[in-house]
């Protein structure tokens, strides 16, 4: 059972970065982002041919340049050539499938087997024991979530709140909105790059796949943490993924660990845990509206 919990957390902060990404686009951009998908593949597939080159620590800001660089994409398509965002991201996201296989030399999966990486540099201090993998992810993971909030308080990154709450207004206070979109892609997309290079590194492989339904995954993250934590300001946001990736991934191992689903059931179990997740607001306020129809007089229900 700890070794369930342990497990859970590493992947709960290392997946916690996708959803940060996701809070910054789909949140304060207000756009939704589809880049995320092939852009995790990215920064993983990135990550692991420069681990493998020997450079496991210079893999980590080569998978965030690399991320941006998809954002880059996806912000020039919407801004420059007027492609709707959802359809941006989709496009970008099918040209990094041949872009991925050629990050990985022209394979659909690669290995850092006896490679060193962050993880087991790292594991070599001796700092933290067997729970090095956790200690190395949260620190990565609060870092990033502590350089976001004082970005985003800066005047730059309040110009990029301010174009996701109204483009019209910020282009009237003489603010290019395609300047400020395209900064808020770039650094969500790094920040999923990010995310795939420590999984990459943590796992020690890279496959063409591993990337498929982490947008959707991400969302619960952010929805699940914003049910309980709320909404409000961007360090509230930042606290909210995170503990929303915790508890998604603590969730998902309990339910496995239990007898009675099989292991075959994966991807019914991850549909129905995402379904919940999206839907949990909803069900807060009915729960909520049932609890005041019950509390009110016979007299006053109809």
């Amino acid at each position: 059972m700890l070794f369930v919990a342990q497990t859970a957390l590493e992947l709960g902060f290392q997946y916690a970065l996708v959803a940060m990404a996701l809070f910054l686009s789909f949140r304060v951009l207000n756009i939704a982002d589809l880049t995320t998908d092939g852009c995790f593949i990215l920064g993983c597939a990135v990550s692991v041919s420069v681990t493998a080159a020997g450079h496991p620590l210079l893999a980590i800001p080569a998978a965030m340049l690399a991320g941006a660089g998809a954002g880059f994409v996806t912000a020039f398509l919407q801004t420059k050539l007027g492609v709707p965002s959802i359809l941006a991201g989709i496009v970008t996201n099918t040209g990094l499938y041949t872009v991925n296989l050629m990050a990985m030399g022209w394979r659909a999966n690669r290995s850092l087997l006896k490679e060193e990486t962050i993880f087991t540099l790292f594991q070599a201090t001796g700092i933290g024991g067997e729970w090095g993998g956790i200690l190395l992810s949260a620190a990565l993971t609060a870092l990033a979530g502590a350089l976001l909030v004082l970005f985003l308080g800066t005047r730059l990154g309040l110009s990029i709140r301010a174009t996701g709450d109204n483009a019209d207004m910020v282009r009237a206070s003489s603010i290019n909105p395609n300047f400020t979109i395209t900064v808020g892609l770039c650094i969500a997309n790094a920040l999923t790059g990010l995310s795939g290079a420590v999984v990459g590194q943590a796992q020690k492989s890279a496959d063409i796949n591993s990337g498929t339904g982490i947008v959707v995954i991400g969302l619960a993250c952010l929805i699940i943490g914003e049910t309980i934590v709320g909404r409000g300001a961007m360090a509230r946001g930042a606290a909210a993924v995170i503990l929303g990736s915790i508890l998604y991934r603590l969730v998902y191992a309990l339910v496995l660990r239990t007898p009675v689903i099989p292991i075959d059931c994966l991807k019914l179990v991850t549909a129905i845990v995402v379904a919940l997740a999206i839907a949990a607001p909803n069900l807060k306020q009915w729960a909520a509206l049932q609890a005041r129809r019950r509390r009110a007089p016979a007299g006053r229900r109809g």
